[in-house]
């Protein structure tokens, strides 16, 4: 009896940690996280104004292009690298893949998306009493402030990866849905056919060698370019 009644108390305990794990997954990766991801869109709004991206499928064909090259090849390996040194304690891995990953940003507006949003969620934790360490790094990139979140909140590191695509993913969507535009039914079967992909990604991510690691996108830099200088558009530059 005494052994059933331990069983039953750890896995009622190894259940409560896991959902609690959950949901604070779900609020990193929630639309309502104020870190103001939706004003992006990532060279999707200088695609549709220059014709390559017309209707649902020229854009599940954009997006998926992103995610299996500079998402893929680059930033979900680098995030994976950097909930595992918040993990670890080793502050000198996070500044190195940080750094690294600005530097990957090829456009001033990729990297003052990623810097802004970065600032937010970092200030966002410090608000929440929860940002200490990252006050150390002068300019912290989304993947790390996120990447830090995940390691203070015990979350399951591929779960995290998982969340930042899905995110990720979302996001773009919905400024296809504006920007192209596209319909709501539209917008849930890219989701469909591309969610599957996200979780082969985060799997992948941990594996890559760091020498295999590089975001070769000219067509996005390009575009991102000229969306710096788009006369109009819906998303911020």
């Amino acid at each position: 009896m005494r052994t059933m009644t331990i069983i039953r108390t750890a896995i009622t305990t190894m259940g409560m940690r896991m959902s609690t794990e959950l949901v604070r997954l779900l609020q990193l990766a929630s639309p309502t996280l104020p870190v103001g991801a939706f004003s992006y869109s990532q060279g999707l709004e200088a695609a549709v104004e220059a014709g390559l991206v017309r209707d649902r499928a020229s854009a599940e064909r954009w997006i998926r292009d992103l995610l299996d090259l500079p998402l893929a090849r680059m930033e979900a390996p680098i995030l994976a690298r950097l909930i595992a040194a918040w993990r670890s304690g080793d502050c000198a891995a996070v500044e190195r893949w940080n750094e690294e990953f600005l530097a990957s940003r090829e456009t001033r507006e990729l990297r003052a998306e990623t810097v802004q949003m970065g600032y937010s969620l970092s200030t966002l934790l410090a608000q929440l009493g929860d940002a200490a360490p990252l006050e150390a790094i002068d300019e912290p990139s989304f993947p790390a402030a996120y990447a830090f979140a995940v390691a203070r909140w015990k979350i399951e590191p591929q779960a995290a990866v998982v969340a930042y695509l899905w995110a990720w993913l979302e996001n773009q969507v919905m400024a296809a849905l504006k920007a192209v535009p596209l319909g709501q039914t539209d917008g849930q079967r890219i989701l469909l056919a591309l969610g599957e992909r996200v979780a082969e990604v985060a799997r992948e991510a941990g594996s890559l060698e760091d020498d295999a690691l590089g975001a070769i996108a000219p067509g996005l830099a390009m575009l991102c370019a000229c969306h710096e200088t788009q006369y109009s558009r819906l998303f911020r530059s």
